[in-house]
């Protein structure tokens, strides 16, 4: 007897108002293919090498536990804590696109909001989500956020 997996959907969050209307896409799709969903959010340290110090070992881990409470907070929000499919949190450490990028190989589908919290708002896809368009391993829907949210 072989075992059905359930199609994997994996969103990239940030707690951007367009990582939740990405969120809310992926759920309602997942319920459409009986999927579940990888709500991914990603961490990354200060590389900058002009930064002053490095991360001390318990920075690292407030960082990451920073980021678990985010995206937490973030699928609550957009979701609900019963959407109706399986929705499970990943925290990654890395940059948001190859986390993504990386997240996608084993997925039937990503999906990425028009742009996170990017510093240009008039920007139509930011730059994490061009990255994730351009290299990821399964097809990618791109979200735009409602009228009221640009």
């Amino acid at each position: 007897m072989s075992e059905t997996i359930e199609p994997l959907i994996v969103v990239g969050v940030d707690g951007s108002n367009h990582s939740k209307e990405a969120l809310r896409w992926g759920v309602a799709q997942a319920k459409a293919i009986g999927g579940r969903v990888h709500a991914v959010m990603s961490w990354e340290w200060n590389t900058n090498p002009f930064a002053v110090g490095h991360g001390t070992p318990d920075e690292l881990v407030g960082a990451e536990e920073t980021a678990r409470q985010r995206l937490a907070d973030t699928v609550a929000s957009a979701v609900g804590t019963s959407p109706g499919v399986p929705v499970f949190r990943r925290v990654e450490h890395g940059s948001p696109a190859q986390v993504l990028v990386d997240a996608s190989k084993e997925a039937e589908l990503t999906v990425v909001g028009t742009r996170g919290y990017g510093g240009f708002k008039g920007v139509l896809l930011g730059s994490v989500s061009q990255q994730v368009v351009q290299y990821a391993a399964c097809t990618v829907v791109v979200v735009r956020a409602g009228e009221d949210e640009d």
